[in-house]
């Protein structure tokens, strides 16, 4: 690791997002696709991962590489949200009000419920029959 290049660790459901921050010139590469090409058509996700960059004015400043594993699209795009803002921390100490007042910084513990025995999923039950 250089001095340029702040590594951090985000985590949304089952998915993990590693990042790398590198001045650069605001790209971002996840998995080694462009954001565009790995995500789709989303505009909404696009923007929650845009998100911590833009609240610290550093979406030109920042090139961000992005290893995401595990989960889906929306889980994966959670954790890397969670990771620039972790990573903008580290860079400059004086991001983490702004960060903070959007809950950028905080871990979503939102996961799946476990299946219940004598269920079919987690809470749904067997039809039931009165006679």
């Amino acid at each position: 690791m250089t001095d340029k290049e702040i590594m951090a660790t985000g985590r949304r459901k089952t998915s993990i997002a590693v990042v790398k921050l590198v001045k650069g010139k605001g790209r971002v590469f996840v998995n080694g696709k462009t954001l565009a090409n790995y995500i789709g058509n989303r505009p909404t996700l696009e923007m929650l991962i845009y998100k911590p960059l833009a609240l610290t004015d550093n979406q030109e400043n920042y090139d961000v590489r992005v290893k995401a594993i595990g989960g889906g699209i929306s889980s994966q795009a959670g954790a890397i949200k969670h990771a620039i803002s972790r990573a903008l921390l580290k860079a400059n100490e004086e991001y983490k009000s702004v960060l903070k007042a959007e809950g950028m910084l905080t871990r979503d513990p939102r996961v799946k419920e476990r299946k219940k025995y004598g269920r079919k999923r987690a809470r749904k039950r067997f039809q039931f029959s009165k006679r």
